[in-house]
């Protein structure tokens, strides 16, 4: 494999031009410069910069480890040993899982990271191995060239510098951005689960103790779930994942409806009662979504430029992480000529829409009456809870030989719904009527 040489008019000409420097972007930049080709990456953005998305996966660290990053973000982390289910609707009131008891006990933790350092740190990463980032420099258009000559990538810093370069291969890891998709028209709103959220950050929030502080809590409430998540400075992500038609009955100014909704949810408001709001509340509306194809002849969606769905399992930065490793492998194939184009991004795409699929499942059925009862109330009876904790930590990916057992948990789920059906078919309705948005809203 050799870099191409050549010149565009006003700019450079690389072998991958990389749309956005998230997690994604930055670590597909790193395993593609570390390769040998010539990589930009474009970051709209100055890091560091706040993101929301701050709890990771036990499958998170095997990645972290291959990228080198793995001690750095050690320093930045604080480590989440489990989840724990808050439910109003249950005696048992709350049920905590622990990452060591799933099948594999390899991966018995993960992290919470405030998303400012995180990011930097891959994007810098990045850097160390080769790749040339332009950050504050904003993509504003692409041009595919006939055959195989690649792309055209039009830039704009905000300098107002505009600059055009030439790549033999895109990646758009631009996040729900969704560059390319907007562009093509080919991001579709999730039918099946749609959502909007409203957070913010808080100090001196009420913690659990011990090696429980670090664990992401999950609150069930009639309008949807809050996350409740830990951070390493003393400061906690406080989130509310709600139905559309909740945001749309907002009468009051974000920051009161906010605070209205986290006096819906007792459990959550008295852990928040000493505490203070150190930041602006933020919302963003009707997120789930995917896109019709996942890539083109010279290109390809990682992460959420392809899709996203919901952040109860704060699967969004391993998803695009992992998503991030097999584009590189296929892009790799494609411009050493180790495989045909084709053949590369249709093993890319079964491996991009793996995760999310196992995922929607339970993502899917997370505020269904059965499945709260069977979260609530574990079993591990033809090992479904030790599979289902694989799920949990994002454990999909490898050779853990959880399928079976999650057939049999899947099983159990059904035999409840219909041993239950008249709380089954009045909640499906009312999920029905919940979902129902503006026709193409997104």
């Amino acid at each position: 494999m050799a870099a191409q040489d050549s010149e565009t008019a006003n700019g450079q000409t690389w072998d991958v031009a990389i749309i956005g420097g998230g997690p994604g972007g930055s670590t597909a930049a790193t395993l593609l410069a570390r390769q040998g080709y010539r990589v930009a990456l474009f970051e709209k953005a100055r890091h560091p910069r706040f993101h929301i998305g701050e709890s990771l996966l036990p499958a998170n660290l095997p990645l972290f480890e291959e990228l080198g990053v793995a001690g750095e973000i050690r320093a930045i982390g604080m480590e989440k040993w489990g989840a724990e289910f808050v439910s109003p609707w249950h005696r048992e009131g709350r049920q905590a899982f622990a990452f060591a008891e799933a099948w594999n006990k390899t991966l018995p933790h993960a992290y919470q990271v405030q998303r400012a350092p995180f990011d930097e740190i891959l994007f810098r990463n990045a850097v160390r191995h080769g790749a040339t980032a332009y950050e504050g420099c904003r993509v504003t258009d692409v041009t595919f060239l006939p055959g195989t000559q690649g792309v055209l990538v039009d830039s704009r810093q905000d300098d107002g510098t505009v600059a055009q370069h030439q790549a033999r291969f895109l990646i758009d890891a631009s996040g729900r951005d969704t560059f390319l998709a907007n562009r093509a028209r080919s991001k579709r709103r999730n039918p099946r689960h749609n959502s909007a959220a409203m957070f913010a950050h808080f100090r001196n929030a009420r913690r659990h103790t011990g090696r429980e502080e670090g664990n992401i809590s999950i609150f069930w409430f009639d309008d949807g779930w809050f996350w409740f998540i830990p951070l390493p400075d003393g400061v906690t992500s406080v989130g509310a994942v709600v139905w559309p038609y909740y945001m749309k009955r907002r009468d009051k100014p974000v920051t009161d409806y906010f605070l209205e909704t986290i006096g819906k949810c007792p459990a959550l408001a008295e852990r928040l009662r000493d505490a203070t709001r150190v930041t602006d509340v933020e919302a963003t509306g009707n997120f789930s979504y995917q896109c019709t194809h996942s890539h083109g002849p010279n290109y390809l969606l990682l992460g959420d430029a392809f899709a996203f769905i919901d952040p109860v399992f704060s699967s969004g930065v391993m998803l695009a992480m992992q998503s991030a490793f097999a584009a590189s492998t296929a892009v790799d194939a494609i411009l050493s000529e180790r495989q045909s184009a084709r053949a590369a991004l249709r093993a890319y795409d079964r491996s991009l829409r793996h995760g999310p699929r196992h995922f929607a499942w339970f993502i899917y059925r997370i505020n269904q009456p059965s499945m709260r009862d069977l979260f609530m109330r574990p079993s591990n009876r033809f090992r479904a809870k030790e599979a289902l904790l694989s799920v949990l930590a994002g454990d999909i990916f490898g050779d853990t030989p959880i399928w079976k057992s999650l057939r049999a948990f899947k099983l159990v789920y059904y035999i409840h719904v219909w041993s239950h059906a008249p709380r089954s078919l009045r909640a499906w309705f009312g999920r029905r009527r919940a979902i129902r948005v503006t026709a193409g809203e997104v």
